[in-house]
């Protein structure tokens, strides 16, 4: 029987290349996306594309809603910033962080991988092309498997540790998308702006987006992204 590992699984390209990059390893994948209240929850539809196109054993949606707190400018009235420098982008952590939103992902993925007896919890987080999310970092995520240990049944008893994977952690966006191309990605199943429109067309001019053309761009590839005209 394959070894079963949990894909936290958003729509846009770094989570989808992680769902190709889990099956290469010869990992069961079990996909769970969220909706939680994002203004870009056509992110889901992109999901569930990308689900059919790489195949997956299962693939739950958990629904909770963020906007109960806001904070964020993905879960509350507050503008999505738009066309910021690289050096923008580098200093102060950004009104698109939605708070404590992987520490929320990871904890639903780890009950689900409890349940399916899955050691593996895959998550797309990057520490070099992001937009300064202190929940993207390596020492975040060390502390959470650590804890992911300490505060489970299979953590406890088994023999097995139960293992938070960042396969794209030290990747640059260009290396990212290389990767899932070679793996047999369709990027433009993928989204990853933080204000599209109702058709699913990206801004093009959000961090995301702007982290998106740059790694297309870098990596020599057509970028296949559907923007607003």
């Amino acid at each position: 029987m394959r070894k079963k590992a949990i894909v936290l699984l958003s729509g846009g390209l770094d989570s989808a290349t992680v769902v190709a990059i889990a099956r290469s390893e010869g990992y069961d994948v079990h996909a769970i996306s969220f909706q939680y209240g994002q203004r870009h929850d056509v992110e889901l539809t992109a999901a569930d594309k990308v689900v059919r196109h790489l195949g997956v054993s299962e693939h739950k949606t958990a629904e909770l809603d963020l906007r109960l707190f806001g904070g964020s400018a993905l879960t509350a009235d507050i503008d999505v910033p738009k066309d910021r420098s690289d050096e923008d982008m580098s200093t102060d952590i950004p009104v698109t962080y939605v708070p404590a939103r992987n520490t929320i992902f990871l904890s639903f993925a780890l009950a689900y991988a409890e349940v399916v007896g899955a050691k593996d919890i895959f998550i797309g987080v990057n520490a070099l092309d992001y937009s300064g999310y202190p929940d993207c970092r390596p020492e975040y995520i060390a502390s959470f498997e650590e804890t992911a240990n300490l505060a489970t049944k299979a953590g406890v008893t088994d023999d097995a540790r139960i293992r938070i994977r960042t396969p794209l952690i030290d990747m640059t966006k260009a290396e990212i998308i290389k990767t899932g191309t070679k793996l047999g990605v369709d990027y433009a199943m993928t989204i990853s702006c933080y204000d599209p429109d109702a058709q699913g067309n990206a801004c093009g001019h959000c961090d995301s987006c702007a982290l998106r053309k740059k790694g297309f761009y870098e990596a020599g590839l057509a970028d296949p992204t559907r923007y607003q005209a």
